[in-house]
């Protein structure tokens, strides 16, 4: 049951008065998907900026975290995982070394290739970033009761599906 209007219904109200001509449905699903993506970033870069990290630090420390003990992916996997180009990977590696939050490794499986490990500080950090992380999604969320939340999932899983190819 919907209890009150947002922005979106208004938006789209004037529109039907002006287009009654054309189903403005999906406006109404990805205006609003559109204008909670721009308050998770918010929170998110929030918690990301109260442990001292960059968005894509967090991109590259949260894939090495992910990995497990101990903490390591060759460069080729930390491309794989953040969707970045191998000179922007190189650049993004570098500058976390220079910050002390990962170390390159040779790799003893193969001494021609390297492994970046993520540092104690790194993983300090973000630990400390996915738990604000979380708290603050948690908060966006607090309107939506548990079952809510779970078939929206579903739903953008769904949707999803669809473009992760």
């Amino acid at each position: 049951m919907v209890q009150g209007t947002d922005e979106v219904d208004r938006i789209v109200g004037a529109w039907q008065k002006q287009r009654p001509d054309l189903d403005f449905s999906p406006l109404e699903v990805l205006s609003r998907v559109d204008r909670l993506s721009r308050h998770l970033d918010r929170a998110r870069r929030d918690a990301f900026r109260r442990s001292d990290l960059e968005p894509w630090e967090w991109d590259v420390l949260s894939a090495l975290r992910r990995a497990g003990d101990p903490f390591q992916l060759s460069p080729k996997q930390l491309l794989q995982q953040t969707l970045v180009s191998s000179g922007t990977m190189t650049n993004r590696i570098d500058r976390l070394v220079a910050r002390r939050l990962v170390r390159r490794e040779g790799d003893p499986a193969d001494g021609r290739s390297v492994l970046v490990t993520l540092a104690g500080d790194g993983k300090t950090r973000v630990d400390a970033a996915i738990t604000r992380l979380v708290d603050a999604e948690a908060t966006l969320l607090s309107g939506l009761s548990k079952s809510d939340r779970d078939r929206l999932a579903a739903l953008l899983r769904k949707l999803s599906l669809g473009f992760d190819v």
